[in-house]
């Protein structure tokens, strides 16, 4: 797809993956919604896009967590907008541990964001997209989601959800004109990677066991290859290539990935 002159949608957008998105995509002549729960960030990001080029980029607080958050932002960035070419469901959270430390508020919430959502948007664009025979729709999920997620049993079912979803999208709507890409980093320089001192109900070997299996990128590098493989209408976005050859490993030979994997947690809980 050629993004000039498309209209973007992309949650999640205050910071992080995000906004680094919506820079790269207003940058090639996207006219873009940033959308987050944090409306002062995001009308950070958009008057800096907006001094670029003047009217290109509006801001929509929304809080997608609900479905009826996530028909409110399509209705909004509609009206923005007057049409959405390309959604990137991209807002997405880590908490939970354990599955004997993590309550049921916390496993609804975490699900809501990082799988529900998607399916929430998708469920309130399909019609309009179908109708036209056009439209692209993008999710960020991650390396855990192809994978999986040392210490927080929550991040790891809920990526894979996403990852889940997202084919199925692809393989039952693909012939009528939707596109789908799944974004599946592994560690990027964010906030959900490093996050503030104080934060509560966060396994952190999960994000330990992250840093050690990779190089951490920034965002804007993520960005940019996902950019490169949207042009291309390409799946599944890996910006760190080792993924795929941990995902070959696994396929190969789950029972010797999943000692590896116990290893690894191993070394990270024993120093």
């Amino acid at each position: 797809m050629d993004l000039a002159g498309k209209n973007i949608v992309v949650t999640g957008a205050a910071g992080g993956i995000g906004a680094a998105l919506a820079q790269k995509f207003h940058a090639v002549g996207a006219k873009v919604a940033v959308a987050d729960i944090d409306s002062a960030r995001i009308h950070k990001v958009v008057d800096n896009l907006n001094s670029l080029r003047p009217n290109s980029a509006v801001a929509i607080a929304s809080d997608i967590s609900s479905e009826k958050g996530n028909v409110d932002l399509i209705t909004n960035a509609r009206s923005e907008l007057g049409s959405i070419d390309l959604f990137f469901a991209n807002a997405g959270i880590g908490a939970g541990a354990l599955l004997e430390n993590t309550d049921e508020t916390t496993w609804q919430k975490v699900m809501n964001v990082n799988f529900h959502a998607h399916r929430w948007a998708a469920k309130h664009l399909l019609e309009e997209w179908l109708d036209r025979g056009d439209g692209y729709f993008c999710s960020t999920a991650s390396a855990a989601g192809l994978l999986s997620q040392i210490g927080s049993a929550t991040y790891s079912v809920s990526k894979h959800s996403a990852v889940a979803f997202a084919e199925w999208l692809s393989i039952t709507y693909g012939d009528r004109g939707l596109k789908v890409s799944c974004l599946c980093p592994q560690g990027v320089n964010t906030d959900m990677l490093n996050p503030p001192a104080g934060t509560e109900g966060l396994d952190t070997r999960g994000l330990d066991a992250v840093k050690a299996s990779g190089n951490v990128l920034e965002p804007s590098d993520v960005a940019e290859i996902t950019f490169q493989h949207i042009t291309q209408e390409k799946f599944l976005i890996l910006p760190h290539p080792e993924v795929a050859t941990y995902e070959e490993r696994k396929v190969a030979d789950r029972d010797r990935w999943i000692s590896g994997m116990q290893r690894l947690q191993s070394r990270i809980i024993n120093g």
